[in-house]
């Protein structure tokens, strides 16, 4: 049973009486007495919560940072008109409006309710119960109850970088020669032949084709497709910590290292998977959180931000031994192996380094990161005592940084560090300068 503000107000009313009344006592319970009468009354002439019938519908996945509607059908299946409120309650990150909805339907009928949501993280939305109170005809009192009806919204990692596509498909087509500029490179196929002209490279005369013609002739090259991708997401508890300013919400705490780096693997994905190469994902921290492996190229960008949006961080240290052998049981053939981590000298010293040259040894092996622009400019910071501190250590962090990039780099490993907004475009561009050499 529920009081709404009308039964506040009556009882209010009601103490005029008793303290005019020579028998303030008896005028007090006869009082009462009317008014718990009343409210008894309306009460039982309130429609009944559990002869509503909910369902939902609309999408189940929706883009962080776009809007998306949550619909909720109600029918009155019971006897009585249904006057009152129902909410539809989404968790806070979901920012659902509007909170609560005025109802008011007659038996047999059936009506909407949308419920807008404008998600600020990513992963998967819960509403377990809906809310209903039915008000009686006197406005005094009512019932509430709550009905479970399960409903997941699947909010999407949002993509940002695809802004960067178009101009990288371009060099892409380039590197295959669909424009006149064509490239020689160890591990490319051959093309087709042309004559020769001044700044080509003497290696590529075809000396057959030239005894053949009158003109000295050139092979052309395009680089090999089909090659195998294995994007690596380390999502231990390096990945927890946020960097930048956060792209959606435009908070200043920044997006989790996480995020960055799914946005960087979707670029690479999309850019691989247009050069005809195939994609592999893997998620792993203590553990293989998830995986798409063997994705039509149609399919891979729907099956990647499906199997990213429910990762979260896990606040525990990244087994790398366990990681590589979970790439060595999916990964038979040699392949480009990205794996996006954060290069913090501590957590690599106690597990990758170890392990690297067993990877690096069978495949070509790529470490990309995110720095924090924050320590750029702590390091820069002179105004006082506190600030000189916060500087050296500042400089000291990036130090480390830059030596562990260098122990990588003299282990046969490439290194991309780059800060956030620059990450996905910067490691897309390696991926087509190995395209272009000839490296893949």
């Amino acid at each position: 049973m529920i009081l709404t503000g009308r039964a506040g107000l009556l009882a209010l009313l009601v103490v005029v009486p008793i303290a005019l009344s020579p028998a303030p006592a008896i005028t007090f319970f006869g009082l009462f007495a009317v008014l718990a009468v009343l409210v008894a009354v309306d009460v039982t002439l309130a429609a009944n919560i559990r002869a509503l019938v909910l369902t939902r519908s609309g999408d189940a996945a929706a883009r962080l940072g776009q809007p998306v509607d949550a619909v909720l059908t109600v029918r009155n299946a019971g006897r009585r008109r249904f006057r009152g409120r129902v909410r539809d309650a989404w968790p806070p990150s979901g920012r659902g409006t509007p909170r609560e909805q005025p109802f008011d339907i007659t038996v047999g009928q059936q009506v909407s309710l949308v419920t807008r949501l404008q998600p600020v993280r990513r992963g998967d939305l819960h509403s377990a119960l809906v809310t209903a109170r039915s008000v009686g005809p006197l406005g005094l009192a009512g019932r509430q109850g709550s009905h479970r009806v399960a409903g997941t919204m699947r909010i999407l990692p949002p993509f940002l970088s695809r802004r960067h596509l178009p101009s990288r498909l371009a060099r892409l087509r380039e590197l295959e020669g669909s424009t006149p500029v064509l490239i020689r490179g160890q591990g490319t196929e051959f093309d087709s032949l042309r004559e020769y002209v001044v700044g080509d490279d003497v290696r590529s005369i075809d000396w057959r084709a030239t005894a053949r013609r009158s003109d000295v002739v050139v092979r052309t090259w395009r680089p090999e497709r089909d090659q195998r991708i294995v994007l690596v997401l380390d999502t231990g508890r390096t990945s927890a910590g946020r960097v930048g300013v956060d792209p959606v919400s435009a908070d200043p705490a920044g997006w989790p290292r996480l995020d960055w780096s799914m946005d960087a693997a979707l670029l690479l994905a999309a850019l691989a998977a247009r050069a005809g190469d195939r994609v592999d994902f893997l998620a792993h921290d203590r553990v293989t959180r998830a995986g798409v492996f063997n994705a039509s190229r149609t399919e891979l960008l729907a099956q990647l931000v499906d199997a990213m949006a429910p990762l979260q961080p896990a606040l525990v240290e990244t087994d790398a031994t366990a990681m590589v052998s979970a790439i060595g049981r999916r990964v038979r053939r040699r392949a480009l192996v990205v794996l996006l981590t954060d290069l913090n000298a501590s957590a690599l010293d106690e597990g990758l380094l170890d392990v690297l040259p067993q990877l690096a040894g069978r495949h070509h092996v790529l470490i990309a990161s995110v720095t924090d622009p924050r320590v750029d400019s702590l390091a820069a910071g002179r105004d006082d005592a506190a600030a000189v501190y916060d500087a050296a250590a500042a400089e000291r962090a990036r130090n480390d940084r830059r030596g562990i990039a260098a122990r990588l780099r003299r282990s046969g490993v490439e290194v991309v560090d780059a800060p956030p907004e620059d990450i996905a475009p910067v490691l897309a561009d390696r991926y087509l300068a190995l395209k272009a050499t000839g490296r893949l």
